[in-house]
């Protein structure tokens, strides 16, 4: 396997319009890197430069020790993994993984050796003599990662291998793939806008947007600790909530925000970030607001719409201020529209974002996840 080293990366059409702006990003042997991202981010545009079926305009890329700007994709010692599958019709599974190798003058041997580990990997052994047309979406989607696992690559790309997959299909093949790659201790780069595919499949998350790099990070650096507004409302299912407020008071305990409707809420935020007056935005997670009084800020709202997940619930309500919240609530407690729930949220479960949209520091970058049982 191999790193990858992306440095100053550029991509430009017609000399004027700029698809992909200066990226910087490192890619360990052996990580799982996801790229996320709206469409027309780049995410989908770095994948095929990075396999050579899209020219580079400026920077440089290295894979495993070497630059590959203006090598071809053959010569990159790369595989990728395609939406669509890409199975020639008119071949059976044994002769779709074997193409690649007889094209390349593989020996029959080693053929028939890659061809049976790969197969018995990913447990299609058994249907090494249909046709993709005698296959399932799941089947066909195994051929292909079983297509590229046969050439030994140093780099595996995915291009949203599951887009094509119904639910339950996309959940088994999203845990085949997360086996895959530890059993071959594999170096992935995974491109996709699924952002649970991206959390629970990625040791590193690459959020893009217009065609920059907002965060990367593992998934809980960039679910707890957010850099920036648009990574704060991208991860995470429900997304953050945001609140416009304004700083009404700054102590040593951190910053005082007026949400409206006379309430004021305290953050951990550090002296210094801030002034009485200044203009803010303060986010918090849906597990992060209690559907009680316990915590150490206190509001309520009232109840616009319920969605029951079975062990858990996700309450939509609207605050005095007249600005809405999700809040994710027990399952188990029912809940009528137009009820005016007490809701509270620990100090430092709250981020702050200036007006430029960057998140101010915190003044104890504790785990988040742990307000949940206060």
């Amino acid at each position: 396997m191999a790193n990858v080293s992306i440095r100053d990366l550029k991509k430009t059409y017609d000399g004027k319009q700029d698809v992909l702006s200066g990226l910087n990003l490192d890619i360990q042997d052996g990580e799982f890197c996801v790229l996320v991202g709206p469409s027309g981010c780049g995410k989908s545009t770095l994948l095929r430069m990075l396999c050579g079926l899209e020219e580079i305009s400026a920077g440089q890329l290295v894979i495993g020790g070497q630059v590959v700007n203006h090598l071809p994709p053959a010569k990159r010692g790369i595989a990728m993994v395609f939406q669509s599958y890409a199975l020639y019709p008119h071949m059976n599974v044994y002769k779709n993984m074997a193409f690649g190798l007889k094209v390349a003058g593989s020996n029959k041997a080693d053929i028939d050796e890659r061809i049976r580990h790969a197969a018995g990997i990913l447990k299609i052994d058994h249907l090494l003599t249909r046709l993709p047309r005698e296959l399932s979406g799941g089947q066909r989607q195994r051929v292909a990662i079983g297509r590229a696992i046969v050439r030994k690559p140093q780099l595996f790309l995915f291009d949203e291998p599951l887009s094509n997959l119904d639910a339950a299909l996309r959940v088994q093949t999203r845990l085949e793939i997360a086996k895959l790659h530890k059993q071959l201790a594999a170096t992935i780069v995974y491109v996709t806008h699924d952002q649970v595919e991206a959390m629970t499949l990625g040791d590193k998350i690459v959020v893009m947007h217009d065609g920059h790099i907002q965060q990367a990070g593992t998934p809980l650096e960039l679910y707890q600790h957010p850099q920036n507004l648009f990574v704060a409302g991208f991860i995470g299912s429900p997304k953050m909530n945001l609140l416009p407020a304004t700083v009404s008071a700054v102590d040593a305990d951190g910053l005082y925000l007026d949400i409206g409707a006379d309430r004021q809420l305290r953050a951990d935020v550090a002296p210094g970030t801030c002034q009485p007056g200044d203009q803010v935005t303060l986010g918090v997670r849906a597990e992060h607001i209690l559907e009680n009084s316990s915590g150490s800020e206190q509001f309520h709202g009232r109840v616009n719409l319920v969605e029951h997940l079975g062990e858990a619930n996700f309450i939509y309500l609207t605050l005095a201020s007249g600005h809405d919240v999700v809040v994710r609530g027990d399952g188990n407690r029912t809940i009528a529209i137009g009820e005016t729930l007490n809701l509270s949220a620990d100090s430092h479960a709250f981020h702050v974002f200036d007006t430029a949209g960057q998140a101010l520091r915190r003044r104890k970058p504790g785990n988040l996840l742990a307000s949940r049982q206060h």
